[in-house]
């Protein structure tokens, strides 16, 4: 690798390797680069900028040298890793992430697992999906690939979100059974849905400033801002999702933490009956299903 990259805890710049040095070399000197600017995983960090931007060229070759040194300098001046690589992964999938799209994290695929546990005798069944705020799709893209024979509508509010996703459902095989457009949650859709997906905005307006940079710098303001008590969009759901789903179907919808209670009390007020509460890997409700009262 060419160059150097200048740490942000005051040491002097630290020379890269050249290109022509072996990928484990590469990787340690990379590590130490982040190492020294802070990054907390700098092994896991240096592990997966090698992996992604090497090339598998063993010795590193001049290209990806240039790509790497223009990634590590990315790094160090506060870019998250995974925009910097343009894509992360959600359920196994590769999803590309956009300026219009929040970068799906593992927190989220507590809603497929719910979604796989309530509905597992039906998964071999035509169902009939609908992602609302969609994102880069990966709620959707990751329900279909586990069930077969459904067919899905994903809506966002962002044209460049739409496309991201559209992208995605290419790229990770179910572009025949998708289709994403523009829109205000449910506006327009004439249909019933066996499932409803959604992980909405839930971040009061007040609290965005006091997020994690690489969140509220780079994800999108719209995926984050709930309003001032980040139940804005669940007020919206709630009145909307009654009337689009079908009996016997399941709305799963994503919550930040503290807000299972106000919640579930705004969909059982619109007519919904809460079924249950997934946590995510840390413990922590992340996950709520909905269906139609008995």
């Amino acid at each position: 690798m060419t160059g150097t990259a200048k740490p942000t805890d005051g040491n002097a710049p630290v020379a890269l390797s050249a290109a022509g040095e072996s990928i484990s070399a590469a990787r340690k000197a990379i590590a130490l680069v982040l190492k020294r600017g802070g990054i907390a995983d700098f092994t896991f960090e240096a592990r997966i900028l090698i992996e992604d931007l090497a090339g598998g060229s063993d010795p590193i070759d001049e290209a990806a040298a240039i790509r790497l040194t223009d990634a590590l300098a990315r790094r160090l001046a506060g870019a998250p890793l995974w925009r910097i690589l343009g894509a992360r992964e959600f359920w196994g999938l590769s999803f590309a992430l956009s300026p219009g799209t929040l970068e799906p994290r593992p927190d989220s695929e507590t809603l497929i697992e719910a979604a796989l546990s309530h509905l597992a005798p039906r998964r071999h069944e035509r169902l009939r999906a609908l992602d609302l705020g969609t994102g880069t799709g990966c709620l959707l893209i990751a329900a279909l690939r586990e069930f077969p024979q459904a067919t899905g509508l994903g809506i966002d509010l962002s044209p460049d979100a739409v496309a991201t996703a559209m992208g995605n459902a290419a790229r990770n095989g179910v572009a025949e059974r998708t289709a994403f457009r523009q829109g205000n949650w449910t506006a327009g859709i004439d249909e019933r849905f066996d499932l409803i997906l959604s992980n909405p905005p839930y971040i009061g307006s007040a609290e965005i400033a006091g997020l994690d940079s690489n969140v509220r710098e780079h994800d999108p303001l719209l995926a984050l801002d709930g309003g001032p008590d980040g139940l804005t969009a669940y007020r919206a759901l709630a009145a909307a999702l009654p009337d689009h789903l079908h009996p016997g179907g399941l709305v799963i919808l994503e919550i930040g933490a503290g807000q299972e209670e106000a919640v579930i009390a705004l969909m059982e007020q619109a007519g919904l009956h809460h079924l249950a509460s997934h946590r995510d890997l840390g413990g922590h409700i992340r996950g709520l299903v909905f269906g139609h009262r008995p």
